[in-house]
């Protein structure tokens, strides 16, 4: 009897739309092949969530979310909503949102390179060689979730004493969030290579003391097996580029891990590659690590790989279709063996007849299922 997954699809905005369909096309086709069936629905998110509702994150779609097997989310944002005004709404607004409200307090993005694309990477290919991390994220305290106030016409916080503005964030972790995200980092390092690097900024925060101290009581009595290293963020920041191939799981703060992720991300030489995971449980949300590049939307020219890619992760975390996800996995490396690009990861030598667009690119991974 065939298995059905209930799906909550979030085109948001941009290239969202585009790409989410090819990510729909390629799980259709695993249905197929699986004997499974996928009810997706899709549901409003960021920018277009503000335009159609006024607020980036609807009830609406809280609600498809919270009754739904997975998540598939594509990209959010754009100029459009851009604002300094901290009363209006921002599409990332919605992200943030959903990610708390499904309880989602880990992000996993895999960072691997393909063969086929070594030569995107700006790096020198003997550097990039072996590269095969994963990077856990803390995603639901810190900064971007702590008490933040923004004051004006404050009394000397203007040039030489006259009234102006302030502003604070906080960075606030507690004891369980910590320890939660350490064992899905040390978990996953057993699934690979056994060695976790912690990343924190121990020698300044407080929060990173803390962060540090419960990670390592962690390691020492529940994975001894696993080898820890601790690293400040800058250093990390340094080594991701000087030897990347030294770095098996990674675990961190949202902030730090929020762009160390990006930084890895360009080691691959292209966003459009990379997909992520974000797992609490409960529902997961699955999406690309990109953001929706108003500047081509519309045009058919956007790389749908790392939402098939995050297809692919669905797969495996949620509906445990390993088998599946290694397919669309080869299925990838196949075309992309066989010299066809998308134009953010083609190159001077690539023929223009191998140059393809969004929907050309969905059908050739399909096509090898």
């Amino acid at each position: 009897m065939a298995q059905t997954y209930k799906i909550c699809t979030l085109p948001g905005d941009g290239i969202g739309p585009e790409i989410i369909a090819e990510g729909v096309k390629v799980l259709n086709a695993v249905g197929k092949k699986y004997d499974a069936t996928f009810e997706c629905t899709d549901a409003l998110i960021g920018g277009c969530a503000i335009d159609e509702c006024g607020t980036a994150l609807p009830d609406a779609t809280l609600e498809v979310a919270n009754a739904s097997d997975a998540v598939l989310l594509a990209a959010v944002g754009g100029p459009k909503w851009d604002t300094t005004d901290p009363e209006k709404p921002r599409p990332e607004q919605g992200l943030l949102g959903i990610r708390k409200a499904l309880g989602l307090y880990t992000n996993l993005r895999p960072v691997q390179i393909f063969a086929a694309l070594s030569d995107a990477s700006t790096l020198k290919p003997e550097v990039i060689d072996g590269v095969d991390m994963m990077i856990v994220r803390e995603l639901t305290g810190g900064l971007y979730f702590g008490k933040r106030e923004r004051f004006y016409d404050e009394e000397g916080a203007g040039t030489n004493g006259a009234k102006g503005q302030r502003a604070y964030d906080t960075l606030e972790y507690r004891e369980y969030e910590i320890e939660r995200i350490a064992r899905q980092a040390f978990e996953a390092a057993r699934k690979r290579r056994n060695k976790v690097t912690s990343v924190d900024k121990a020698n300044v925060l407080e929060t990173s003391r803390m962060w540090r101290e419960i990670v390592h009581r962690i390691g020492q009595t529940e994975y001894p097996d696993v080898e820890l290293e601790d690293m400040l963020v800058d250093n990390t920041a340094m080594q991701l580029i000087n030897r990347p191939a030294d770095f098996d799981v990674v675990v961190t703060e949202n902030m730090f891990g929020d762009i160390l992720s990006d930084e890895a991300a360009q080691i691959t030489g292209s966003l459009g590659m990379l997909a992520s995971a974000s797992l609490g449980d409960g529902v997961a949300l699955y999406e690309p690590s990109h953001g929706s590049a108003p500047d081509i939307a519309g045009k058919g020219i956007a790389n749908p790989l790392a939402q098939i890619l995050s297809v692919g992760m669905m797969l495996r975390y949620s509906f445990n279709m390993g088998d599946a996800a290694d397919d669309i996995e080869r299925a990838i490396t196949e075309v992309l063996n066989e010299g066809w690009r998308t134009g953010d990861i083609a190159d001077e030598a690539t023929p223009a007849d191998k140059i393809v667009g969004t929907v050309q690119m969905g059908d050739l991974v399909v096509a090898h299922l």
